[in-house]
């Protein structure tokens, strides 16, 4: 690898894990930041928002860049709760490994198998790291055992824990064959390897032999020969089956006590991949720089956030976007944290802001010698299934919130906008409610606009039971021209989904041709609002009869008397109330389907079907149909009930009747509200 060339390293895994810590203590470690501080005093380089500070807990991609022994680093600390995963997927899609940090615990092994998932399925490099490993009480073996079902690659165990008095002090590198003891805060010192851990040691060091074996014919070979295979082998072999994905290394450490934290940056810096050789796995090539994320939230206004492939850039620098279009790079920045410094220029593999370069999105390539780059489109796709609706207190001020959530949705894309014409309402929708609760906040905060938020408006409808004739007569007289229509119309119900017909019968002139199109609109007009207070659907109105007067009749008043026939026919043909069926799918662990059944089942929730995740070892898929009324509230309880890992995709399916008491709540709660 080049010395000029930074690799990017993403820590994920689940909330709750010590990401932010682990990224604090190799900053400090590395002497990029002079104090180590932590997530529960509020005072990390990284989670610095108002937002990650409330919660303690990370709301946001952060960012960071270090040295260590001469080589460069990137680091992205992505979130790790599902709500904020899609402000993370396209990052990790430009990095070179993925560290997955996870609890020691073997029961809280389920959490990792998401993060594992999504690594294999884009053929990221990824290895673990065991945080909390003086607060351990289980086994090594145990979580080994317990995460192996979940990852295609073997789980490779680089170091076996060291104890005294029951608690966890150092480790082993098998690699090595030497033991080290944790100092706080201090590089871990060698000690020498104890008696009742020799035999231990051999076999978890053949072990880890015969798994990198597994890919390495020659080492098969010194092994079945009774050969002792040379550090050099070893140490190749654990780099290239690292890059190549076909093992994961699994290290442990503390981050809050600076345990392992060494040895991991060890790993890091031997077994990572080069960004050429990211850039082969992504599909990129030539020289580009591959936006994934925008920032609006830096002093210094948008950022573009990129990582550079195959050339460096400087500040001033022309760059193509991705419709061929020249863009000027109008100030370069490094990041760390929520801390912006303006640089010159950016090396290969960097991480950068890029400022003043209004015309690309996330997502874009943008080419640095004049051409457009090739390469795919990274990250994952979510769908966003919460909303809440909006508005601006103050009517002045709804033009500064159209451009607010524009730059909300700009720079998260868990995050959607849309004005509901059927509702009139402004919807904010998100991947979940702490997600939506983030983003109102963080509007607020930002742009100062007070505004109103409230459940969606849940899109109830009515129709009719049985078929009516009806007429409908519109006469005014005023002085001059007067007004006159007449109508006769037979309404009647339509199978479910056919929507809404108009016909004509009528013979003799009865109702003049000019005249019907105004019928049409009139029998539309009642639609809108019918009986119950909501619009009807799956009805048909055939005009069959009327009559007209020669001076008085119009198109308005022939709209009029259409609009008083429908409405009379509506109320007089047993109208009744529909609601929205969503069709419901949630992702659950295993641990968590029976409470989570009787949770949905609560909320008039109907099974479909129940099956185990395809691929996946201990988590399950439930599918049902669930009232949109019902839906309110569900993101936050299937968290509540699985470790906040549950997570549910839901699409409308039908409408459905409801009767009884609820129909009855329902329309009254209307009629209050007229």
């Amino acid at each position: 690898m080049s010395g000029s060339e930074v690799r990017a390293i993403a820590l994920v895994g689940p909330a709750g894990a010590g990401k932010t810590s682990l990224a604090e203590a190799i900053l400090f470690v590395t002497g990029a930041i002079p104090r180590q501080g932590s997530v529960q005093a509020a005072n990390t380089v990284g989670d610095a928002s108002p937002e990650a500070r409330e919660r303690g807990s990370s709301t946001e991609l952060n960012l960071f860049h270090f040295e260590w022994m001469g080589d460069s680093f990137a680091l992205i600390d992505a979130p790790g709760s599902p709500g904020f995963a899609t402000d993370a997927a396209m990052a990790l899609h430009v990095a070179d490994l993925a560290i997955v940090v996870i609890d020691p615990d073997p029961a809280r092994a389920p959490l990792v198998e998401p993060a594992l998932r999504r690594l294999e399925q884009a053929a990221i490099p990824h290895a673990l790291f065991v945080n909390k490993i003086d607060q351990a009480r289980g086994s090594i073996e145990e979580l080994l055992a317990a995460l192996a079902p979940m990852s295609k690659a073997a789980l490779v165990a680089r170091q076996i824990p060291t104890r005294s008095d029951d608690r966890i002090d150092g480790f082993v590198d098998l690699a090595l064959e030497r033991a080290f003891h944790y100092e706080a805060g201090r590089q871990s010192q060698p000690v020498a390897l104890p008696s009742d851990l020799q035999s231990a040691e051999t076999a978890a060091r053949f072990h880890m032999l015969e798994q990198l074996a597994d890919h390495d014919d020659i080492l098969l070979e010194q092994l079945l020969s009774d050969e002792q295979p040379s550090l050099d082998v070893i140490f190749a072999d654990l780099a290239r089956e690292t890059a190549s994905g076909l093992i994961v290394p699994v290290l442990f450490g503390s981050a809050s006590n600076g345990f392992g934290i060494r040895r991991l940056l060890k790993m890091l810096r031997h077994d990572t991949p080069t960004p050429t050789e990211t850039a082969g796995r992504i599909g990129i090539e030539g020289k580009s720089a591959q936006i994934f994320k925008i920032s609006n939230a830096a002093t210094v206004g948008r950022l573009a956030l990129a990582r550079l492939f195959g050339g460096r850039i400087t500040d001033g620098a022309e760059l193509t976007d991705s419709a061929g279009q020249p863009v000027r790079a109008g100030g370069l920045f490094a990041v760390q944290g929520a801390g912006t410094a303006k640089i010159a220029a950016a090396e290969p593999g960097a991480i950068i802001g890029i400022a003043k370069v209004d015309t690309v999105k996330a997502g874009d390539l943008v080419g640095l010698t004049g051409s457009v780059p090739s390469g795919k489109r990274g990250g994952t796709a979510f769908v966003a299934n919460c909303a809440l609706a909006i508005a601006a207190k103050d009517h002045k001020d709804e033009v500064r919130l159209s451009a607010a959530l524009h730059r909300l949705t700009e720079e998260d894309a868990g995050l959607r906008w849309e004005q509901n014409d059927a509702s009139r309402e402004t919807l904010l929708h998100g991947m979940s409610e702490e997600h939506l609760a983030v983003a109102i906040n963080r509007l607020k905060r930002r742009y100062g606009i007070a505004i109103a938020v409230r459940p969606p408006t849940i899109g109830y409808r009515e129709t009719i039971r049985k078929p009516i004739t009806q007429r409908g007569r519109h006469k005014k007289q005023s002085g001059g021209h007067g007004q006159y229509g007449d109508v006769v119309l037979e309404v009647a119900p339509l199978e479910r989904g056919e929507g809404v017909r108009f016909e004509e019968r009528i013979t003799g002139g009865a109702v003049p041709k000019q005249w019907i199109p105004a019928v049409e609109k009139g029998m539309r007009d009642a639609l809108e609002k019918g009986p119950l207070g909501f619009p009807v659907v799956d009805v048909m109105a055939t005009l069959i009869d009327g009559s007209f007067h020669s001076v008085d009749s119009s198109e308005l008043a022939f709209r009029t008397a259409a609009r008083i026939a429908m409405a009379d026919a509506l109320a007089g043909a047993s109208p009744y109330l529909l609601e929205p069926i969503a069709h419901v799918t949630i992702m659950t662990p295993g641990s968590a389907t029976s409470r989570i059944t009787s949770a949905v089942s609560s909320r008039r929730g109907q099974m479909l079907r129940m099956t185990s995740l395809d691929g996946w070892s201990q988590w399950d898929v439930i599918e049902l149909l669930l009232p949109e009324a019902a839906l309110h509230g569900l993101e936050a309880e299937l968290r509540s009930l699985s470790q906040g890992m549950a997570h549910y995709e839901a699409h409308f399916d039908h409408l459905s009747e409801v009767t009884g008491k609820l129909a009855d709540t329902i329309v009254q709660g209307v009629r209050e509200h007229a």
